[in-house]
């Protein structure tokens, strides 16, 4: 083949010779003609335009009109966007989700997926953590919703709550419990009862007491009738009710229980002057001091039992079912985190341990450095996940409180097919996530184009 011209200088492209191959026309890098490209491409397209590409220029178009879709409003949508006080809740729970769901996944799957490199059930770990992800949201929401349920027989969160708060604050002996109308004890205020007259050395006093559960006499011992003791105040308390409805009211009849541990005060002048408490047989004894005074029982003695916290009401909605997400997604960022953590070069780890840098530095300065790439894929995804967050707020936050954990997505549902439906509104606050959602998304596209310039 000859590569130069009748002038001697140099050829401009190769100039085919007898015997050369034909030369065939020109393919694009892929090998296949762009018109076969296109045509495989059109169906796809087409999709495209219908399901994604129409729905955002309808979605716009419908936002400048008003309810019945009839009246033009120009931007009176977009201002109500941001003068209803249920969106601007919205939108600043949304606030909140993007600056704490992603954080705290992205932080605990890379824990989990450095830790988890130094034990030999690293495999068995993983499972588990990962196990929420093959959980639909519908699902985990009435877990959720289970787990926060306020009585700690069903909820689990104030079953464990309700239990360390009782080992370090003894419960009341008898929540509920109180005197009979007619009797000699009567509310003092504050829950507290307080005997209408005083009491004196060597006289017994009774002081009988109703509604009592019988969970919280059950091994209880029978009661004893107060004994008197010269110059001592000497009383019992205990159950006035005994079955069948049989006995006297005020009197200690066989088979009536005693009640244990109740604290009984005597009062002079508002004053506490000596205290005792009700032994297993009911009976207690107080010192001659307390003669001419008062007799009182604590509201302490009757407090309700402590039912935990209000998970799901006005002020801990969002919190929980931010913990809920996180449940679910802190496996999918530890998945991603170990998948690059694999990839790290061991001689780099190996290198700074032997420089002398302690675990601490060597993971603040070069395993998370080199795993930055895929901290930011995961943390964009989660950014862009929660900013369509629906299925958990409208599960798990009751009616009440529903409002305190509304979310723009959720809004959204509620503006367009609620109660009062506005399609106007609800095309407004669509295209208000959409530009929401843009920024994360063009700061993704960056990031995955300089990655590929690399």
């Amino acid at each position: 083949m000859s590569t130069a011209t009748a002038g001697g200088g140099p050829a401009s492209g190769p100039v085919p010779t007898p015997g050369d191959p034909p030369v065939t026309p020109s393919r694009s890098v892929l090998g296949t003609r762009p018109w076969v490209a296109a045509c495989f491409l059109l169906p796809a397209l087409a999709l495209l335009g219908a399901l994604v590409v129409y729905p955002i220029g309808y979605s716009l178009h419908r936002s400048l009109f008003d309810a019945s879709g009839g009246g033009f409003v120009g931007v009176d949508n977009y201002r109500e966007v941001f003068t209803d006080d249920r969106i601007r809740t919205a939108l600043r729970n949304n606030v909140v989700w993007v600056a704490v769901a992603p954080t705290v996944a992205t932080a605990l799957g890379l824990i989990f997926a450095v830790l988890t490199e130094r034990v030999r059930w690293a495999t068995a770990f993983k499972l588990v953590v990962f196990m929420p992800m093959a959980i639909s949201m519908l699902a985990a929401g009435i877990i959720f919703r289970l787990v926060y349920e306020q009585d700690p027989d069903r909820g689990v969160a104030n079953a464990v709550w309700v239990g360390v708060h009782d080992t370090f604050a003894d419960p009341a002996p008898f929540p509920g419990a109180h005197p009979r109308p007619s009797g000699d004890l009567a509310a003092s205020g504050g829950g507290a009862f307080t005997t209408k007259s005083a009491v004196r050395a060597g006289t017994p006093a009774a002081l009988p007491l109703v509604a009592v559960k019988p969970e919280d006499v059950s091994g209880a011992r029978d009661a004893v009738p107060p004994r008197a003791v010269a110059g001592k105040v000497t009383g019992t308390v205990w159950l006035d009710f005994a079955k069948g409805g049989s006995g006297t009211a005020g009197r200690v009849d066989k088979g009536e229980k005693a009640l244990a541990g109740v604290r009984v005060e005597a009062v002079k002048d508002g004053k506490s002057v000596a205290s005792a408490t009700s032994a297993a047989d009911g009976t207690f004894t107080l010192p001659d001091s307390a003669a001419g005074a008062r007799l009182r029982l604590p509201a302490a003695n009757f407090a309700a039992s402590y039912g935990g916290v209000d998970w799901l009401g006005p002020t801990l909605v969002t919190p929980a079912i931010l913990g809920s997400y996180i449940w679910m997604w802190a496996g999918f960022a530890m998945v991603l985190v170990a998948a690059g953590l694999a990839g790290v070069p061991r001689e780099l780890l190996e290198a700074a341990r032997v420089d002398g840098a302690s675990e601490w530095q060597v993971f603040r300065r070069v395993t998370v450095p080199l795993l930055a790439p895929v901290l930011a894929v995961v943390v964009i995804t989660l950014m862009i996940n929660v900013l369509k967050i629906f299925d958990l707020v409208y599960i798990i936050a009751p009616g009440s409180s529903l409002d305190n954990a509304n979310v723009l997505a959720l809004q959204l549902y509620q503006s367009s097919f609620g109660t009062d439906v506005n399609q106007g509104v609800g095309s407004a606050i669509a295209v208000l996530l959409l530009l929401l959602v843009l920024p994360v998304m063009l700061v993704n596209i960056r990031r995955i184009r300089r990655e590929r310039r690399r």
